[in-house]
């Protein structure tokens, strides 16, 4: 069954473009990954330095896969990070 990962997530005050510019270097390889059917990452018109993540797994096997890589390595934009990203899964009817 096919889960949907929705991943709010706030940038540094005023990091919010070079947040969005390092983020978006990495979904060509996500995209890539045993599983994974969409990844986009949203930024809010009204506060530039919000974003909206939303991706689309296969099962939950290929997020939790996905996860654990993210896990194993350094990220090259979570200096730009102000707190703690905010993630839900749902099950796609």
């Amino acid at each position: 069954m096919a889960i949907r990962m929705v991943v709010n997530m706030m940038a540094a005050k005023g990091k919010g473009g070079e947040f969005a510019r390092l983020f978006t270097g990495v979904i060509p390889g996500v995209l890539k990954e045993p599983g994974c059917e969409e990844y986009h990452l949203l930024r809010s018109i009204d506060n530039p330095d919000r974003f909206v993540l939303l991706e689309r797994w296969k099962d939950s096997k290929s997020l939790d896969d996905h996860i654990t890589l993210l896990r194993s390595k350094p990220s090259p934009y979570g200096h730009l990070r102000e707190g703690n990203p905010v993630a839900e899964r749902y099950e796609v009817a």
